[in-house]
Order: structure tokens, then sequence, then C-alpha cells
């Protein structure tokens, strides 16, 4: 992928992310949320977020598959062999419950497999990105202006070592299930287990990173909840596959809804 292409992706990111936390930072914010067709929550950051993102990847060849844009036949996305694949606020319950947890997640899909991702927090200002051959983590990134060289930032190489004993499972906090207890019991057979739960695609960016081993996703996501993160996994060496076939999850299907998954550090 062209560099320029995974910078304009930042810098979407970045300004999605301004524009959430101003909504997100004022007292006085009506979130004026609504509820989609299957009773997701959908507020005015959602919007938001999906506009900026889409004033700055519009400028690239590839076409924007966004959980807030039109709905596209699958007869015309089939054509698409490259294309952007964006959640422009990734937890909005969390968002809503005001816990930080939410994300901006950015794709770039090519022939079903993430080749790129941007994972931005906007409330710790910590950005995850990955090529196909490296993933980074930026921290107290600053930016001036919408050109890349204007955009500032310490980055540190992902995976970390991390030391610690037994295994680390992350998990959702809004769809901790019975399915998910049992995969934690059945490894509490033979481990020390320590659950840790957390909202958006943090969690498989907890895995890639190396601060947790397993992120067992056991109920629904779409493929604009999962595709960045996925990017960010496949960079650092991690798993990232159907929980009932093994078979890496793919994306831009004819049905944009997920598996069931898990995520593993190797």
């Amino acid at each position: 992928m062209e560099n320029n292409s995974l910078t304009l992706a930042m810098l979407a990111a970045l300004k999605a992310g301004h524009k959430i936390m101003e909504i997100y930072m004022n007292p006085m914010s009506d979130f004026e949320i609504e509820q989609k067709a299957d009773n997701s929550p959908l507020t005015i950051a959602d919007r938001k977020a999906h506009e900026t993102i889409v004033s700055f990847l519009k400028n690239t060849p590839y076409p924007i598959l966004s959980e807030e844009g039109k709905s596209v036949s699958y007869e015309v996305r089939r054509k698409w062999e490259i294309l952007w694949i964006v959640d422009p606020l990734d937890g909005t319950k969390e968002f809503i419950k005001r816990n930080g947890e939410f994300t901006v997640n950015i794709a770039l899909v090519k022939q079903g497999r993430p080749i790129a991702g941007v994972v931005y927090v906007p409330v710790t200002n910590t950005m995850y990105v990955a090529d196909e051959n490296r993933a980074y983590k930026l921290t107290d990134i600053q930016i001036k202006g919408d050109k890349e060289e204007n955009l500032f930032y310490i980055s540190q190489q992902l995976p970390y070592t991390f030391s610690h004993t037994g295994l680390i499972v992350v998990a959702s906090r809004s769809h901790l299930n019975p399915e998910t207890n049992k995969f934690i019991e059945k490894l509490k057979q033979n481990n020390k287990v320590k659950l840790v739960t957390s909202g958006s695609s943090l969690k498989i960016c907890m895995v890639a990173e190396g601060a947790a081993d397993f992120y067992p996703r056991f109920a629904p996501t779409m493929e604009w909840d999962t595709a960045a993160g996925h990017a960010i996994a496949l960079a650092c060496n991690c798993q990232l596959y159907q929980y009932e076939s093994n078979e890496p999850l793919h994306y831009n299907k004819e049905n944009l809804l997920n598996p069931w998954f898990l995520v593993k550090k190797v």
C-alpha cells in the first residue's frame, strides 16, 4: 500500500476523533441517540465522524464501506478489489456510558484481506497503525492542519514484550455471555487465568500488542468492527480466525456479519 494512503487514513482518524471528543467532552452535549434497525445505538458523534472520514478518503482511488454510509449492494461491492472499511465510532455504547473505551477504525482491504489498518483511541490520544509488514503504537499525537507534514507523534513498534504469569483473556464489556464464560473455564483447567473486560476494537489491539493472550468473541460483530484491528493483529503475527473452522475472517462478503472468532497471541 502507498504510504500516503495510510497517512491519509491516520489524518482521517485523528480528525474524526477530534470531532467525537468535542461532543464527548461537552457536558451540555445532547448525543442525539437513535436506535438503528439492529437496536444498536447511533449518535451525532457517529455521523460527524463518518462525514469527516469520508472527506479525507474520497480523495483516494478506493471506494468506502462505512457503518454509517449508504448501503451498497453486493452486486456492486463484489467488483471492489480494494476498498476502505470504516467504523467511524466503534463502541458507541461505551461512548454513551462515557467510559472512554471507544475507537475510530479504518482498514484497507484487498481481495477480502485487511492489508492496512488504523485504530485511534480519542480519549487517550493513542493510535495503532499497521501495513502488511509492521505495526506501531503512536502516542502524544499532534496535528496542525490537514497535511501529513504537520503530523507529529512518538512511535513504538509492536508487539511489546509483556511479562505476566498465567493467561490474560480480554472480553467484551457489553457481550460477556455463557459461551465466553465456558471458553474461559476451559482455559482455567490447566492455567491461571485473569479476565479483563474492555470495549470496541481495543480488545484486538490488546492481544496484538502483547497485553493479552486471548480475545474470544462469541457474539455478533460486523466487518467494520474488526477489519482495522485484524490488520494490526496480522502485522503483529497474531492469529484471528473463525472459532469453529479456524479459517481467517473474510471481508466484503455478501453478508457483512462476522462469524464467531478468536484472537490469539502466537
